[in-house]
């Protein structure tokens, strides 16, 4: 019996148009568990609009997207409810909540809060951005806050648009070792867009080039092996959590 491959996301005659206007249309693409890629486009290439479909936050014109062997659902109005385990860091909640960012991080990490502040707010720059609204800091600002909320969450799967694209050197090197480190311990999957493979290439298993919607062509990276044993202990512990996580916004 022929035993089938698994697959994180599998997509087959993707196409997305915005109108009139074709924005991606991609035959075949396929994102292995536990693997690092990067996508890399200039601005009109596609990439955006690619992660916003595997993130579920926008549907596909045409063909199929499947997501652990399954399509994404949607609810009785046809908007499409995004996978527990899939992460986004360019989420639009971060743009329109009216929180604060310490009662947004608060109700996302509960006693966690404390050692996130200590780890990211106590210096610098992002000091003051603490007592600030989500709706009233600056694009790098929320891009910086989606790439915390992505190292903390602990996904199985991570999406992040625009790489580096708002980082210093120092701010890219730290970041780039929390993520590496999450595939190699974890095996967390993430895919990551760039409009160059400057940083990408440096840490990502495979880099996908896109031109005008299309990929143009596909080229290794860096390999990265995640320890198979402690990833799967790891995914253990993790699944337990999203199971009482679950649980525990039913009783909610």
């Amino acid at each position: 019996m022929t035993q089938t491959k698994r697959l994180i996301f599998k997509v087959n005659d993707l196409e997305k148009s915005y109108g009139s206007y074709l924005a991606l249309k991609i035959g075949k693409l396929e994102i292995h568990p536990g693997t690092i890629y990067g996508i890399i486009g200039t601005v009109g290439s596609g990439k955006s609009a690619l992660l916003n479909i595997l993130a579920g936050v926008e549907k596909e014109t045409g063909g199929t997207v499947l997501y652990d062997n399954e399509p994404y659902q949607t609810n009785w109005l046809g908007k499409i409810t995004p996978h527990d385990e899939v992460f986004y860091s360019n989420s639009s909640e971060l743009e329109s909540s009216n929180q604060t960012v310490s009662n947004y991080v608060a109700e996302k990490f509960g006693k966690k809060k404390n050692v996130i502040k200590n780890r990211y707010f106590n210096a610098g720059s992002f000091r003051n951005l603490w007592n600030r609204r989500m709706g009233k800091i600056s694009q790098g600002e929320r891009h910086w806050l989606g790439m915390i909320l992505a190292c903390e969450t602990d996904p199985r799967v991570l999406l992040i648009d625009d790489y580096g694209v708002y980082f210093n050197a120092n701010m890219e090197q730290d970041f780039r070792n929390q993520l590496t480190k999450m595939n190699r311990t974890l095996g967390t999957t993430l895919v990551l867009s760039s409009p160059s493979d400057f940083h990408l290439k440096k840490f990502a298993s495979v880099l996908i080039y896109l031109e005008n919607g299309h990929i143009s062509k596909i080229r290794p990276g860096i390999t990265q092996k995640p320890q198979r044993n402690q990833n799967k202990d790891n995914r253990k512990s993790r699944n337990t959590r999203n199971r009482n996580s679950r649980s525990n916004r039913k009783r909610r």
